[in-house]
């Protein structure tokens, strides 16, 4: 009897054939040994099927038939992708197949994937499936995936989820755009001057454009209001320095209709007639009433997760949230990096016991040996876990994106072909 692995990508299941020593000729959409098999999805092989599947009466949009609410969903396999769907169908249903593990991506897109899957194909429950979670495709990761690896069972919150996110995206989506074009597109594409027009509904899609056309309304109803503040050079006995005048409670202009914040005034008439009262007869003598120094201690920010890398590199490189989640992708993919899809910041318990390997490996990049040693010679990473970035409360599916040390020998062949100037 042999295993099945079926990862998300081909990418991915070389990885886990390297992992496992899978040297088996290699097929027409999956790798063969003696005792074990890997195969891959393309991304999603199986969709939802749209409205005219159910009735064809449905392809044409009517107000009549709104709003569309299935009592049972259907799935199709996506036709571009027919073939491999069919091998991996194939496979699990396989007579000599005894166990099935189930390396998708470790989250609810990936669960959802083979879920899809698995639900087309039919397999039967008879057939071991176990979830292989892990947080980067290094070769120790891979190996302890497959050895913790769980009963699928445990991931079926997980996979409900799933099911229902993929529902109500699909039910605001056909809805919502149906109804919308239905009572709007006459009007808008007339405005815009096209021949037909199909206004698009999404769960994400319409609440991010709410956003954007919000600020933009902002910005062109802004008005540039003025308003003039007085600045003097004070003299003292080292030197000068420059100070703002400010109307502060008890004073003439404080809280006066004069004035346009509490640092200047509307008109400029007025901030030049407060010069006039300051510099005549004579130069009033300004009094230092207090001198405060203080020093604050601020925290380093907390690791990476995908939100928190995407907005640093929208500001310090320009690059888009989806271009940033293409190249972490790439760098995960390559085992340089964990795994990118997650909103912890923190690391659990357990990776910071080992967070050294990660830091020795640090030490074949030229540009950060230097801190690396530095780290594992003063021992400074030893109680990491006794600080904020480490809670395992904090982590539902992952921890914070963090380099792995590994997968050094892509790295002089994947950063260069991107250029980006900060």
């Amino acid at each position: 009897m042999k295993n099945l692995y079926i990862a998300e990508k081909p990418s991915v299941a070389r990885e886990f054939a390297k992992a496992l020593k899978v040297n088996g000729g290699s097929k027409d959409g999956y790798i063969e040994s003696e005792d074990s098999i890997v195969t891959w999805c393309v991304g999603h092989l199986v969709t939802m099927s749209y409205p005219e599947e159910y009735d064809p009466a449905l392809k044409k949009w009517s107000v009549e038939t709104l709003p569309f609410l299935p009592e049972t969903f259907r799935y199709e396999v996506i036709d571009g992708v027919s073939k491999q769907f069919n091998i991996v169908k194939g496979l699990l249903n396989r007579e000599d197949v005894s166990c099935i593990y189930v390396c998708t991506d470790s989250g609810r897109e990936g669960e959802y994937i083979y879920r899809l899957v698995d639900q087309m194909a039919e397999v039967p429950d008879t057939k071991e499936k176990r979830r292989v979670w892990i947080d980067s495709q290094t070769e120790e990761e891979i190996l302890r995936g497959i050895r913790e690896a769980k009963d699928l069972h445990e991931y079926d919150n997980l996979s409900a989820s799933a099911y229902l996110r993929a529902k109500e995206d699909y039910l605001m989506g056909i809805n919502f755009s149906r109804a919308l074009t239905l009572k709007y597109s006459y009007t808008v594409k007339n405005y815009l001057g096209k021949d037909r027009c199909v206004i698009s509904v999404g769960r994400v899609m319409t609440c991010v454009l709410g956003m954007i056309v919000r600020r933009e309304r902002e910005i062109r109803e802004f008005v540039k209001t003025p308003f003039y503040r007085v600045i003097g050079n004070v003299e003292l006995a080292d030197g000068t320095f420059e100070a703002e005048w400010k109307a502060v409670e008890g004073s003439k202009y404080f809280e006066t209709p004069l004035l346009y914040k509490e640092n200047g005034f509307k008109e400029e008439k007025d901030a030049r007639a407060l010069i006039e009262e300051l510099s005549h007869p004579e130069p009033m003598t300004a009094l230092i009433e207090k001198v405060e120094k203080k020093k604050e201690n601020k925290n380093a920010p907390l690791l990476y997760n995908l939100a928190e890398l995407q907005n640093d590199c929208s500001r310090l490189f320009k690059i888009s949230p989806d271009e940033t989640l293409k190249i972490v992708q790439e760098l995960y993919e390559k085992k340089m990096v964990t795994y990118p899809r997650t909103d912890a910041r923190v690391l659990s318990t357990a990776v910071s016991k080992e967070i050294y390997k990660n830091i020795s490996g640090l030490k074949n990049i030229p540009s950060m040996r230097a801190y690396a040693e530095q780290i594992l010679e003063t021992g400074s990473y030893k109680g990491i876990a006794k600080t904020r970035y480490v809670n395992d409360k904090q982590i539902t599916d992952h921890y914070a994106i963090i380099p792995t040390g590994q997968g050094l020998s892509a790295f002089n062949s994947t950063i260069p072909q991107r250029k980006y100037t900060k």
